[in-house]
């Protein structure tokens, strides 16, 4: 499905041990966007065309999730770990002349574009990170409300194989679910959107790829946030911060206080929205991120 992406050019890039699905268009300065759970690149069909007039904007699906590859995990989910799936990110802008770009991710993408400031800063020009507190911040805060509202992160990483027969016994009411009640009522995501990501949920090796990628979360991720915290390691580049005003994390944090923890120039600005802030609100996504990209790189 294309959607807004009717003149983006659709490509299957081969990263070594995964292939990473990209669409591509426009000039400019080089922008990747990065999609969360349980979506895809297809998230930011009403947002990159628009930023595509002035960047060049490259919108991957993460490895198991869309048309990227869905390879099986391993023992220490290392797999589908932030650092790996980071790296996947690195090379496709390599195989496509970027040496150095910026970057936005949402949910699950911004957790990887957190690791990718970290890991790979002279890579990295700018950030933003949308609808996200630091997942090493967020287990190590876990209340009431955050225990109901991301149950999903507790049911997913689960082991022996239950998340993963349970979702695929009714993929369409666990997607649906996902998105219910996480949107504010005028601004509901695309019916064929959602359609799409019922699609990729009904074949299990996305399913089991994507419950991997939330073990990792709840592991090998928070290994290495620790690591990094102990060395002290902070994001340099410019950080955007966004956050939906009726989403948890809206409802429950003082977002821009949380990051100045974890990166060096933080900046913020809630978005009249719910979770899914490139669907929901994407004329203000749009005018943000291309304002917030567009300044000079300068501290």
């Amino acid at each position: 499905m294309s959607l807004g992406f009717t003149d983006f050019e659709s490509l299957q890039l081969d990263v070594g041990p995964v292939q990473i699905h990209a669409r591509t268009a426009g000039n400019g300065p080089p922008l990747l966007l990065l999609h969360g759970y349980p979506e895809s690149s297809l998230m930011w069909h009403k947002v990159a065309p628009r930023l595509a007039e002035n960047f060049t904007v490259v919108a991957t699906d993460l490895r198991g999730y869309g048309d990227s590859s869905t390879p099986p995990d391993d023992e220490h989910h290392e797999t589908y770990s932030k650092r790996s799936m980071a790296m996947d990110q690195v090379k496709v802008m390599e195989l496509l002349g970027h040496d150095q770009f910026m970057v936005a991710g949402h949910d699950r993408g911004g957790r990887v574009a957190h690791r990718l400031a970290l890991d790979f800063p002279t890579r990295i020009q700018r950030a933003a990170v949308l609808d996200i507190i630091p997942t090493l911040h967020m287990f190590e805060n876990v209340d009431r409300e955050m225990a109901q509202t991301y149950f999903h992160w507790f049911f997913l990483s689960q082991g022996n194989g239950i998340p993963e027969k349970l979702i695929n016994a009714d993929p369409e009411a666990w997607i649906a679910s996902r998105f219910s009640g996480r949107h504010l009522e005028h601004s509901a995501v695309d019916s064929s959107a959602i359609a799409e990501y019922t699609n990729i949920f009904r074949d299990p090796a996305h399913v089991a790829a994507t419950c991997a990628d939330y073990r990792a979360a709840a592991s090998i991720d928070l290994d290495h946030d620790r690591a990094d915290r102990t060395s002290k390691l902070r994001i340099a580049a410019p950080l955007l911060v966004m956050w939906g005003q009726s989403s948890y994390v809206g409802r429950n944090f003082d977002s821009v206080e949380i990051w100045r923890s974890y990166a060096d120039h933080v900046t913020g600005i809630q978005a009249p929205s719910d979770h899914y802030i490139p669907e929901e609100a994407p004329d203000f996504t749009s005018e943000v991120l291309s304002e917030f990209f567009s300044a000079e790189l300068n501290l």
